[in-house]
């Protein structure tokens, strides 16, 4: 089992609850440019990235959800293209809400 992945006790050590959404965001390493990725969850506290950026255990990166500022994030834990992260600051719970009702309305599109 490689270092890099999450057990499960960790993934039941959630501060808050998931909600699955599939979301283009852009993130970016510090000093590094903007490109685009996708969110496959999200929470007040963190979120599962999907990227091809190679991310490292304990990197902070910047993620910016769609109509807000970037955003300061570091990374828990990663698994290929996946990777688990945690904001610097909880969003607060509308943010979490607009970004689910975005996803939903991809979803229908």
């Amino acid at each position: 089992m490689s270092a890099d992945r999450q057990t499960d006790v960790d993934r039941k050590a959630r501060l808050a609850e998931r909600s699955y959404v599939q979301i283009g965001v852009r993130i970016r390493r510090p000093g590094e440019t903007w490109f685009s990725s996708r969110i496959a969850d999200v929470s007040v506290t963190g979120f599962r990235l999907q990227s091809f950026m190679k991310l490292t255990c304990g990197s902070e990166l910047w993620v910016m959800l769609p109509g807000f500022e970037g955003r300061r994030a570091r990374v828990l834990w990663t698994r290929g293209y996946e990777a688990g992260c945690a904001f610097e600051r909880p969003l607060h719970p509308a943010i979490l809400d607009h970004i689910v009702k975005l996803s939903s309305g991809s979803a229908l599109a």
